[in-house]
């Protein structure tokens, strides 16, 4: 073979080899995710974490510092507010803890989805939790394990207490068939759930001391998740500790819904609300 062929051979492997080398780098970031589709008009990216599903929807042009709001169960209600802050940069993700009712184990899968899009995928260190009846529960709890991760905290019509729903014991209609899946989700009796003082009502103290920014909206005639039990309580116990907690009211939710849906007021009151404490976050 001549001296030519030889430096032919060697930059023809070479280049393959860089080729390679490239594709085998870019191949774990193009896989991370299992199917994509669209989510009012922006890209939405499924995968699956801790056996559940999860995804992210990814803004057209990324703010820095990468923020982005974490949705507990109903992603989709009142999501005007996700779709603004979209537009602004914000990513949205969601990880699937339905039925779990802010239970241990879906604290501890919330742990999980937390370090994979804060390391994997690079997001901001606090983001804004975000919460829709039930998701309350989860919202609380895990901030409440998690206190130095949290931007700030927005819940709408949000369940404080499960013993106002779903378990059924105050003003509230209940569900009893939720129930059973609650005390199931926990592992309880119940006489161990009526004996149980890790409810979102019972860490005003720890979210107080992280000074958590926190804003709800509720409906005053809800008779699912009656304010007076749930928001309106954890407001109380919080100013035991001079601590705020902003309530946006809502006097009638629609009949249908026993009070518990409603037409959002003012979503641009809560973009601000959001977009303020999770940028003031970023620069600590």
């Amino acid at each position: 073979m001549t001296t030519a062929s030889l430096c032919s051979t060697f930059v023809a492997e070479n280049l393959f080899a860089e080729e390679a080398e490239s594709a085998q780098a870019q191949e774990p970031d193009a896989l991370w995710y299992e199917r994509e589709s669209v989510w009012n008009g922006y890209e939405q990216y499924h995968f699956t974490i801790a056996d559940r599903p999860a995804y992210i929807v990814k803004p057209k042009s990324v703010a820095e510092g990468n923020p982005w709001i974490w949705r507990a169960r109903f992603p989709g209600f009142h999501a005007e507010m996700d779709v603004v802050l979209l537009s602004k940069g914000f990513h949205i993700a969601y990880v699937d803890v339905s039925n779990m009712f802010g239970s241990p184990t879906a604290v501890e899968i919330g742990d999980e989805f937390y370090k994979y899009l804060t390391t994997d995928r690079q997001l901001a260190r606090k983001p804004c939790l975000e919460g829709v009846s039930r998701g309350g529960l989860f919202v609380y709890n895990w901030a409440a394990k998690n206190p130095g991760k949290v931007a700030c905290i927005y819940c709408d019509t949000p369940v404080c207490d499960f013993k106002s729903w779903p378990a059924g014991k105050g003003k509230g209609i209940g569900s009893p068939q939720s129930w059973q899946q609650c005390l199931q989700a926990y592992g309880f009796t119940e006489e161990q759930a009526n004996e149980y003082t890790h409810n979102p009502i019972d860490h005003a103290a720890i979210i107080a001391q992280a000074k958590i920014p926190l804003m709800h909206i509720v409906s005053e005639n809800d008779r699912v998740v009656p304010p007076s039990e749930n928001t309106y309580l954890l407001q109380s116990r919080l100013a035991e500790f001079d601590y705020p907690l902003e309530v946006i009211s809502v006097k009638e939710g629609t009949e249908k819904s026993n009070g518990h849906h409603f037409t959002h007021p003012d979503p641009e009151h809560v973009v601000r609300f959001i977009e303020e404490h999770v940028i003031k976050s970023m620069k600590q």
